[in-house]
């Protein structure tokens, strides 16, 4: 029997990560809100920089991104040589991870947290530590600083959480910052910042300098509506850049890839766009749900979740995507009475209230 090349301890204790569903069969026309999707759509200046990349792909990428890290530089008053870029913030992530931890070293996160935390702790070898949520599903800091111990190497911590929309304040990841040990760095994955309309939420932009094991990753999967295109961002101290400029593929983002992402961060009047329609609908939709005697969690990211333990989240899940309409269930975030619902377009979230309307109806 020939036998096979074995990979390292703990790759096959890794259940892969599993996106939302993003078609229904049967049906003629899908409502994709499971994946967090921007509900604008591409924004036309993005679809141009695109069209005017066609006929130059035989290139390499500028493997720096030098105009992606200086536009966003003056769009964030940073300083563009301590800004690293990623396909996506998943692979920055994976980055900080295998570069900063490993065998007998342990990565906190957060009970009901993004997914890909404890996938990349184990990818590097590490032991992921889950810690338990508070109250209101949200990070418990105070519980994560005191699990903090000498074999702690990296804080995963996403702010608002993905996918119980909850967030910490500027005081509250300052408290965090200061208890902990200069030594462990402190991953704030900013994926949904530009959602969030409360004033007390912390960018994490003007903490680096203070606290140099702050490292605070940014997407354009989001708001700015380029997740097929993989594309992320994190602003980090200069040693910890420097870190990651060491470990990352030369030509880790492509041409297209750059040349979109700057277009996306010149058009800041889109984003402005995206975010009061989301703020607008979210706001529409927690109170329509409500209305329906369904409890939604308060949410910062363009999602909201629900609870349906009383009428069986999968069940109306299912029932949703005989409707064509795609949502999120929750079981691999320890979650199974939950649906994550996606802010789409102001016709699709109607669409939803009144599909959701008939299913609890019908079930009555």
């Amino acid at each position: 029997m020939t036998k096979l090349p074995t990979p390292r301890p703990g790759i096959l204790d890794i259940a892969p990560y599993i996106g939302g569903e993003a078609k229904a069969p049967g049906t003629t026309r899908q409502i994709r809100l499971a994946s967090n999707e921007g509900a604008l759509g591409t924004n036309p200046a993005v679809s141009d920089a695109l069209h005017a990349y066609a006929t130059d792909p035989h290139r390499y990428p500028d493997g720096t991104a030098l105009a992606l890290r200086q536009a966003l530089a003056k769009l964030h008053g940073l300083d563009a040589e301590r800004i690293v870029c990623g396909a996506g913030s998943d692979e920055l992530l994976q980055m900080l991870a295998k570069a900063y931890a490993g065998p007998g070293d342990e990565v906190i996160s957060s009970q009901h947290g993004f997914l890909i935390y404890p996938i990349a702790a184990k990818a590097a070898g590490a032991t992921p530590v889950e810690v338990p949520a508070a109250k209101t599903l949200g990070a418990d800091l105070d519980a994560i600083a005191a699990r903090v111990n000498a074999h702690t190497r990296l804080i995963f911590l996403a702010n608002p959480n993905n996918p119980t929309g909850t967030m910490f304040s500027q005081s509250e990841l300052e408290g965090l910052l200061k208890k902990l040990p200069s030594n462990v760095l402190l991953v704030l994955d900013n994926a949904y910042a530009e959602y969030v309309d409360r004033a007390d939420y912390p960018q994490g932009f003007d903490l680096v300098d203070r606290y140099p094991n702050l490292v605070v990753t940014r997407t354009f999967s989001k708001i700015y509506a380029l997740a097929g295109l993989r594309l992320g961002w994190c602003y980090a101290s200069a040693p910890v850049a420097d870190v990651l400029n060491r470990v990352r593929g030369p030509f880790n983002i492509s041409q297209a890839a750059i040349a979109c992402g700057v277009a996306a961060v010149e058009d800041q009047a889109f984003i402005q766009k995206s975010a009061a329609h989301n703020k607008e609908w979210r706001a529409w939709t927690i109170a329509e749900l409500g209305k329906l005697g369904l409890r939604v969690l308060p949410s910062q990211g363009n999602f909201v979740l629900v609870d349906f333990r009383t009428h069986g989240a999968e069940t109306v899940r299912q029932a949703l995507k005989e409707r064509g309409i795609l949502v999120r269930q929750m079981n691999a975030y320890g979650l199974p009475d939950y649906l994550r619902i996606t802010i789409g377009t102001g016709d699709e979230m109607r669409e939803v209230v009144d599909a959701l309307r008939t299913i609890l109806q019908q079930a009555a």
